[in-house]
């Protein structure tokens, strides 16, 4: 049986693309290609993440938004304070686990987005 080997891409439908996309670009450093969007490329130990939750999950804020995407980044708490001077909605919150640490912000159209600094080493 032939299986999946990993996630190949993530794309978002936006009411104005062009302003989400500079939102991307300003805020998360995400530089879109002539094409129209990016290409992350991974580093040893780097892993990418699928996962299922329940319809009632308020883990994504908004009960209307149907999924949520997840960035890694190096250091958390200098990208959280760095979006909060430019005035980007962040949530007070910050979690800590065993899988690293998290926190999150809202996008230009109000979706929730997972930041991810992942634990030491990995």
């Amino acid at each position: 049986m032939q299986r999946v080997t990993g996630i190949g891409g993530v794309f978002l439908r936006a009411r104005d693309a062009d302003a989400l996309k500079a939102w991307y670009r300003d805020h998360l450093g995400i530089e879109v290609s002539a094409w129209g969007g990016h290409r992350f490329f991974w580093q040893a130990g780097g892993s990418t993440t699928w996962s299922v939750f329940e319809a009632d999950s308020d883990y994504f804020g908004d009960a209307r938004q149907p999924f949520m995407l997840n960035f890694r980044v190096d250091d958390l708490d200098a990208m959280l304070a760095q979006l909060r001077a430019a005035g980007v909605k962040v949530v007070d919150e910050v979690e800590d686990g065993e899988f690293g640490r998290f926190g999150w912000v809202y996008d230009a159209e109000d979706n929730r987005v997972e930041l991810w600094q992942p634990p030491r080493g990995q």
